[in-house]
């Protein structure tokens, strides 16, 4: 299971990985807009956030990269949004649940479920960013 999620035996050294970097700010919110643009809305699918603290380097950077390859976007360095299938939620979750148990860890893992209202009431402290230039829908507002 560890080598489903990229992850093998060795552990690194404690050194923040070189490719743990976030892609740009505006290409994250880019990405997470195009969740909202999608004009069906299908009832087996499921919004969601997954936000952990994992204190291993390189498990980190390994689950970090099986999120990506499962098509999850990042938002920050520990938190993810996806718009999957409820089956692939619960096969990601699964996943990560059973590598969390082959090694001895404090660390957590989320899965949180939100409505498409709920993205939209969204308030961000931080970056200015000029959400109108990347909305191509007028009446989605981002506060």
């Amino acid at each position: 299971m560890l080598k489903k999620a990229g992850i093998n035996e060795k552990r690194n050294s404690g050194q923040t990985p070189a490719d743990d970097q976030l892609l740009p700010l505006g290409e994250r919110i880019r990405k997470i807009l195009g969740i909202f643009r999608k004009t069906e809305s299908k009832t087996n699918r499921m919004l969601y956030f997954i936000m952990y603290d994992i204190e291993n380097n390189k498990v980190r950077t390994a689950i970090a990269k099986y999120l990506e390859k499962q098509g999850c976007i990042r938002v920050q360095k520990s938190i993810f949004i996806a718009d999957t299938e409820r089956q692939k939620f619960d096969e990601m979750h699964n996943t990560l649940k059973e590598v969390q148990s082959f090694y001895d860890n404090n660390d957590s893992i989320f899965f949180v479920p939100v409505s498409s209202d709920e993205i939209r009431a969204m308030k961000i402290i931080g970056q200015s960013i000029d959400f109108n230039f990347f909305l191509s829908n007028p009446s989605t507002i981002f506060f």
